[in-house]
């Protein structure tokens, strides 16, 4: 059986990348992919490895039926690149410092989340990066939330194909 393994990084692993993790895994079991679709999160900074996820985050979250509570943050390593078959980036920063640490031949492994949400929702129309939230009101999770949801409906839209050949 075909799986693929996906780590979503943002910069501290409290806000964006959980809830990436977060709303795909929550989709891939609708989808009843979670055999094949292996889902972690992580952060290019260390400042809060074992954290939870920022309250807000998970209260906004749960609002929507995901869960968060259970997830901890951990900084990105260099074995990630072994172990993941995309490292899936919410703004370019982090692609930049996935790049910086990405062993050669690797590169290809590293996209944006955003890339993946359908262009036909005129809402994410040239939209490049998933907003951080950090340092905005509860408004801003919610619109992680929703970038979350419609690119990883992409995501999973994208692998299916190499799922099953």
């Amino acid at each position: 059986m075909k799986t693929v393994s996906v780590c979503f990084v943002c910069l501290g692993n409290i806000c964006r990348s959980p809830t990436a993790e977060g709303v795909m895994r929550h989709l891939v079991d609708e989808a009843k992919l979670a055999e094949r679709i292996l889902i972690d999160s992580a952060g290019t900074g260390d400042w809060h490895i074992g954290a939870p996820p920022d309250q807000r985050a998970q209260q906004a979250a749960t609002q929507r039926g995901y869960e968060l509570a259970a997830l901890r943050g951990r900084q990105i390593a260099a074995t990630d690149f072994e172990r993941f078959d995309l490292l899936i980036a919410m703004d370019d920063k982090n692609v930049a410092a996935l790049r910086q640490m990405c062993p050669p031949g690797q590169r290809d492994k590293i996209r944006l989340l955003m890339e993946f949400a359908p262009q036909t929702d005129s809402r994410w129309s040239g939209t490049r990066e998933v907003t951080d939230p950090y340092f905005g009101g509860a408004e801003g999770f919610e619109q992680v939330l929703d970038q979350c949801e419609a690119a990883c409906r992409g995501l999973i839209a994208a692998l299916r194909p190499q799922l099953f050949t």
